[in-house]
């Protein structure tokens, strides 16, 4: 699906799933004007063509676990072969071809309670495809609910505040809920395929009884251990220019610096990090205009960067769990079927009135 095929009802349904991505059709339907039948269709055209993906992540340090980004400097031609295994790991999310191809960038998220460093970066180690192979271990993301997926807002102040809920406070009294148990993968699993399954849907995955999904999820959403993402295809919704930004911040100004980039609408990420850069940022911008209008404005007027470097996304392997077609070299891309431990097969929910 090209952008010119997102009208303004698409693009409203989609704003709406980012602000409140499990809620029913029917609530978008009596927000947005519409008929639920109608939100349903919408919806369905926008995963079968590949614009948007609802799905559920985990917030690893909630759990005592460690999220880290890899930066893989590649062999000229080598880098879609090396993004291609990467997506391979079930940890492996936003799987990236960057620097006109000579890199690939790639979050590790655990999903296997693995302790110590990641068995992903141990095959980095003497391969010949790698000229040089980074890991940043991220310290801290930094929340940022002024990203707007198009770029402007589609809906009215009224309707935003309808879809938008009171934001969660998390307390250390919500550790006793952020133990995660070996039951609770394949919830965890499931959701992460298709963050809009029904409790119906997520008890045949796990075994369980309705209420006894619904009361876990909430608990886990209460935790702060899970939250739920819209993942969207940039290309279709017109925003051509993404890019990576590693910055060198001063120390001083480091919480000043993540908090001002996650107050953009521009930036849908940003995290400290360990490395030989402590900040990395991503920026989604229309055209490659309008990011160095970015760059030479907003980012020009933040104190305390000291160094930085610009990484243009040029195609996305892997989303947080959907692998995606990689046009430069289509059969390895798509050689990979996975297996049983990597993916719950649940269909994409259409008929949502139970969440």
């Amino acid at each position: 699906m090209q952008t010119a095929h997102l009208d303004l009802l698409d693009r409203r349904i989609i704003q709406a799933l980012h602000l409140d991505p499990r809620a029913s059709f029917r609530r978008f339907a009596e927000t947005l004007g519409v008929s639920e039948q109608t939100i349903a269709r919408r919806y369905r055209s926008l995963v079968e063509h590949q614009v948007l993906r609802v799905v559920a992540e985990l917030n690893s340090q909630r759990i005592s676990e460690s999220d880290w980004a890899i930066r893989l400097r590649c062999l000229p031609g080598s880098a879609p072969t090396v993004a291609t295994k990467v997506a391979r790991d079930p940890d492996a999310s936003w799987v990236q071809v960057v620097s006109g191809g000579t890199e690939v960038f790639a979050a590790i998220r655990s999903q296997r309670r693995i302790k110590g460093a990641h068995p992903l970066l141990d095959q980095f180690s003497g391969s010949s495809q790698i000229v040089d192979a980074r890991a940043y271990c991220l310290l801290h993301e930094y929340s940022n609910d002024a990203f707007s997926p198009l770029g402007a807002d589609w809906l009215t102040p009224q309707e935003i505040n309808r879809l938008t809920q009171d934001p969660v406070a998390f307390s250390e009294v919500d550790r006793s809920l952020t133990v995660l148990h070996e039951a609770d993968w394949p919830l965890i699993r499931a959701l992460g395929e298709d963050g809009r399954a029904t409790y119906r849907q997520l008890a045949e995955a796990t075994h369980w009884h309705e209420s006894t999904v619904r009361r876990r999820v909430e608990d886990l959403v209460r935790a702060g251990v899970l939250s739920f993402h819209v993942d969207l295809e940039n290309d279709a919704i017109g925003m051509g220019a993404p890019a990576l930004l590693w910055m060198s911040v001063s120390v001083s100004k480091l919480a000043e610096v993540g908090e001002t980039l996650a107050s953009h609408q521009a930036i849908p990420f940003v995290a400290a990090t360990t490395g030989s850069t402590n900040l990395l940022a991503m920026v989604l911008c229309r055209d490659e205009a309008v990011l160095y209008g970015y760059l030479t404005k907003e980012l020009a007027d933040l104190e305390g960067v000291l160094h930085l470097e610009v990484a243009p996304i040029m195609h996305t392997v892997k989303h947080y769990s959907m692998i995606t077609q990689f046009n430069a070299n289509p059969q390895d891309a798509s050689s990979h079927a996975a297996g049983p431990d990597e993916r719950l097969a649940i269909s994409p929910s259409f008929d949502n009135k139970e969440t």
